[in-house]
């Protein structure tokens, strides 16, 4: 399912997807908070974790966990673009309240949050602690290197019940590659540099057009490869939900590469080549 959004983002905060009605499956809330310069910005929950990823710009972000003792803490986080500078991302538990003050920039961020009963200690990621990596290097030609940062899993924050990351597509290039699936439901939103490019992505046997701000629903079993048009860089978010009794990640074996294609990872040799 592909959820488009052409202007530019209201200031304020923006529900790309909410969590009931037709998006309910998704487990998640899912939106963008933009931020004129000294801006402000609150949420508080009960029942839903919460995580907010700064995309860019400037602010003071404070957080408070009721009931954990360590009253509120506070950070002064920056960011000058989402493709050169890895991000700041801050996670909390239920039972937390939220507050931003956008600087002289403005500040734009990027929103979730999911049902969660647990309680956990609420943490900033730093942009410093976010693993990136050149995936794909060395192989198919390099059709499909691009840069993986992975912000929190279930390796250093097992107690949440998302996956938060970012991916860089190299103009031209493949990601989400080989095809493959989970049984978890996946939130894809994409942004371009330049603005107007563009990208495909196939969701299953159904070919989208993805532009600048859209956001691409991902559901049980769905194959989800994309490909960035030459000329044009391809920044998305990837968020995942776990589901009970299934984390994402090698435990559960996830993601399922499609056996008919897994070989493009190990034998280079199959690859044609122009003479």
């Amino acid at each position: 399912m592909q959820i488009t959004h052409r202007p530019p983002f209201n200031y304020g905060y923006t529900p790309l997807v909410p969590g009931s009605g037709v998006t309910a499956d998704m487990l998640m809330n899912f939106g963008v908070v933009k931020l004129l310069p000294d801006g402000k910005w609150e949420r508080e929950s009960e029942t839903d974790e919460q995580c907010l990823l700064l995309a860019g710009g400037s602010a003071c972000i404070t957080w408070t966990v009721h009931n954990a003792g360590a009253g509120s803490q506070k950070a002064d986080i920056s960011r000058p673009d989402l493709f050169d500078y890895s991000p700041w991302c801050l996670s909390v538990p239920a039972g937390s309240r939220v507050s931003i003050v956008a600087g002289k920039e403005g500040a734009e961020f990027y929103y979730a949050a999911t049902g969660n009963p647990k309680r956990f200690d609420a943490k900033l990621f730093k942009p410093e602690e976010c693993a990136s990596e050149m995936r794909g290097a060395g192989t198919m030609l390099e059709t499909s290197t691009r840069i993986v940062r992975t912000v929190f899993d279930d390796t250093n924050r097992s107690e949440s019940n998302l996956v938060i990351g970012e991916v860089i597509s190299m103009p031209g290039r493949w990601s989400s590659y080989p095809p493959h699936h989970h049984p978890q439901p996946e939130i894809y939103h994409y942004r371009f540099l330049p603005s107007q490019g563009f990208g495909l992505c196939a969701i299953g046997d159904t070919p989208y057009i993805i532009r600048d701000k859209d956001t691409i629903l991902i559901r049980e079993g769905e194959v989800h490869p994309q490909v960035s048009a030459p000329g044009y860089a391809m920044w998305y978010l990837w968020l995942i939900r776990h589901i009970d009794g299934a984390h994402y990640g090698p435990a559960t074996n996830t993601p399922i590469f499609i056996d008919e294609h897994k070989w493009v990872m190990e034998s280079q040799d199959k690859i044609w080549k122009p003479k």
